[in-house]
């Protein structure tokens, strides 16, 4: 009976393992899934000397979390792959936090990113200020959504300015500055330019520029709104912004004044650079003037950075940092718990997940636009599946011979 038994032990362990490899098989073009192993122990062995109890073979399966899969270029911005140790943090239906490193995420009908196996994208929302590279727990991720990428409004924040102002101009006097908001003021030269407020209103703002002196000029930035009917001067409140402006006599460079920060009126406060506009013996001219910021459905797209900051793209180059999306990592990632889905849970053998931002604390990167592959190596397994095959049929005999050794025992006379 020991010899049948032992014949059925490893009959067993063999078909788990043979259970094994077609999952791995069947896996073989599954994104993010990781190669699992059969492994085999002995059962303790008794002896006293004179007989012995054999117990056979048992087997556990392991997933080896811990492999890096090549990495698959794809054409949608939200298929992710981690180069490097964790996991991306996504929730289930239920609301179960798991761990997984499918990155194959698409947005739903609610704009939430889910992947193949239905599982949500977890991440700490940036919108409304909340500051970048302080998630430590996995308390507060939310879904992550884009839905408003095509809705969203960006204030205009930067601007870069580049003129250059007559160093011929005649100075004017303090009294008759623009500053003082007054009908009679006088100016050396104007223009305007466009800023997006909060909730993406465009706004005029006036540009004065005038001459007070040698190599010295005064700024004066008005909501143009706010203009004498038929415009200029005098405006119903006073300049948004002034600022006295310092030119180098020998090269005509700007050598104080910038940059000139204006208050957007229901935005931002706008940081215009000035640092490359110059005084020279010509003309006034606008030579480049750039803004950032754009209307409500401006939006052209996301992007994701190594570090899983998620961005809104803007029609204007700009972008708007949306979603952090954090990795988790645990002290053995081989003994985490496997649920449906290429999934895992922490457990006590996996240690605690620890959490943080791509590329920080030992967390690799994430890259966008890209699929982490299987790492299963489909010679090996079929392989693997002539071995287990083998030794399954050496098993068969043996039982076969046991039973014919019981048969032999029962047939004999007494």
């Amino acid at each position: 009976m020991s010899i049948m038994n032992l014949a059925v032990s490893g009959m067993s362990a063999n078909s788990n393992w043979l259970t094994t490899i077609s999952q791995n098989v069947a896996n073989a073009n599954t994104s993010g899934y990781k190669d699992v192993e059969t492994e085999f122990t002995a059962l303790v062995d008794q002896s006293d000397g004179s007989q012995s109890q054999v117990a056979g073979v048992t087997t556990s399966m392991r997933s080896l979390n811990a492999l890096q899969g090549q990495d698959q270029t794809t054409s949608t911005p939200t298929d992710l792959s981690v180069q490097g140790a964790g996991f991306f943090v996504v929730s289930n239906a239920g609301g179960n936090i798991c761990f997984t490193r499918n990155g194959s995420f698409v947005a739903d009908a609610s704009g939430n990113l889910v992947n193949s196996a239905g599982y949500y994208l977890m991440g700490a929302s940036l919108q409304g200020g909340a500051p970048t590279g302080s998630i430590s727990s996995l308390a507060g991720l939310t879904k992550v959504n884009v839905a408003a990428a095509g809705e969203a409004a960006t204030p205009s924040t930067t601007a870069k300015f580049t003129a250059n102002l007559p160093s011929t101009a005649t100075a004017i006097a303090a009294a008759n500055l623009p500053s003082t908001n007054s009908a009679g003021d006088q100016y050396t030269a104007e223009t305007s330019v466009v800023a997006y407020d909060n909730l993406g209103a465009p706004h005029t703002i006036n540009l004065y520029f005038s001459n007070t002196g040698a190599n010295t000029w005064e700024v004066d930035a008005y909501d143009a709104s706010t203009a004498a009917a038929g415009g200029g001067f005098p405006y119903s409140s006073g300049p948004l912004a002034t600022q006295a402006l310092t030119f180098n006599p020998n090269n005509g460079a700007l050598a104080s004044g910038s940059p000139l920060v204006i208050p957007v009126p229901g935005g931002q406060n706008l940081t215009m650079d000035l640092s490359t506009t110059t005084q020279l013996a010509s003309s006034f001219a606008v030579n480049s003037s750039t803004i950032n910021g754009s209307a409500p459905g401006g939006m052209t797209g996301i992007t994701i950075s190594q570090n899983g900051t998620l961005s809104f793209q803007t029609g204007d180059g700009s972008s708007t940092a949306a979603y952090e999306i954090p990795l988790v990592n645990v002290p053995s990632p081989d003994n985490l718990t496997s649920v449906v889905g290429e999934a895992y849970q922490a457990n006590y053998q996996s240690g605690p997940a620890q959490v943080g931002v791509a590329g920080t604390g030992g967390l690799g990167t994430i890259n966008s636009s890209s699929l982490e592959s299987s790492t299963v190596d489909l010679a090996t397994e079929l392989t693997n599946m002539i071995q287990a095959q083998s030794s399954y049929e050496a098993n068969s005999k043996v039982f076969q011979t046991g039973a014919k050794l019981l048969d032999v025992l029962n047939q004999l006379q007494p």
